[in-house]
């Protein structure tokens, strides 16, 4: 696949993958393919943890199920609810966060109310709070390969200027893991819940055997696309991106862009498009 063409396509998997484990050659191509991501010095301050076990894969999915819906109830509204998009309308006016475009008939006319900061105890009363949970356990017990990311803690020292260039390195180790995925027709998602519960996060850590002297950071599933498979009960998308004009400045924040700029075709939009027509 073109590069481009991987960029343009690349997106979060909420659903589930086909069960075919995913071939060796693919796994060894996602981590080598990781490896040429830069780092401060060279330091490579990453390591990772292939999860294929189904026994520890189904561990892992009751602790992000448990914490889907302890979050739910709890902290994660208040802490999130800025992301949310109820329509159309708001999607394309903020061309940013998440547009929840898929909920049961029943929870419609009351999404809001339930999505509210203030609403834990209704996201538990409609069972809102326990269908995620079930989802979220559901499509980590069926992805057939998680990857765990942990951080050299000589180098991930939070505070310090070296804890800054290992997450910038740790984030175009991730990017590189999406492009590889998306040309390989295989999909990824963040599995971040069970690490935002400090209890959850350590037992994994221990459950994978982490050592002390590096931090459990990231863990995803990845597989293969399932072209045919149903969406969860409650989903979402966030294909939005706001457009280049609002992105960027030129010479100082706020500069105007020149005619040059902004009249400029997109190769991204328009010529990687008509490739895959």
């Amino acid at each position: 696949m073109d590069l481009l063409d991987a960029i343009r396509l690349r997106h979060t998997d909420n659903n589930k993958f086909l069960p075919d484990p995913v071939k060796p050659e693919h796994v060894k191509l996602l981590i080598e393919s990781a490896a040429r991501a830069p780092s401060h010095f060279n330091s490579q301050p990453w390591r990772f943890v292939l999860i294929r076990d189904p026994e520890l894969r189904d561990v892992l999915a009751e602790l992000a199920g448990a914490s889907m819906k302890e979050l739910m109830e709890g902290p994660f509204f208040q802490r999130y609810r800025r992301y949310f998009r109820f329509n159309n309308s708001e999607r394309d006016a903020a061309g940013d966060g998440i547009h929840i475009d898929r909920v049961p008939a029943v929870l419609r006319p009351v999404v809001r109310q339930v999505f509210n900061p203030q609403a834990g105890h209704l996201m538990g009363m409609f069972g809102v709070s326990a269908l995620l949970g079930s989802n979220q356990a559901d499509i980590v017990r069926a992805s057939p390969l998680l990857i765990a990311i942990a951080l050299n803690k000589a180098e991930y020292q939070p505070g310090e200027l070296s804890a800054l260039y290992s997450t910038i390195s740790l984030g175009a180790v991730v990017q590189t893991f999406w492009l590889v995925t998306t040309s390989l027709d295989m999909g990824m998602q963040f599995i971040s819940t069970p690490l935002e519960v400090p209890e959850r996060k350590a037992l994994i850590a221990d459950l994978l055997g982490v050592p002390d002297d590096h931090e459990l950071i990231a863990l995803f599933r990845m597989g293969y696309h399932d072209h045919a498979g149903k969406r969860n009960s409650i989903d979402w998308t966030s294909s939005q991106r706001k457009e280049f004009e609002s992105l960027v400045s030129v010479d100082r924040w706020g500069g105007t862009l020149p005619d040059e700029l902004s009249q400029a075709p997109s190769l991204l939009w328009t010529e990687a498009a008509s490739r895959t027509r």
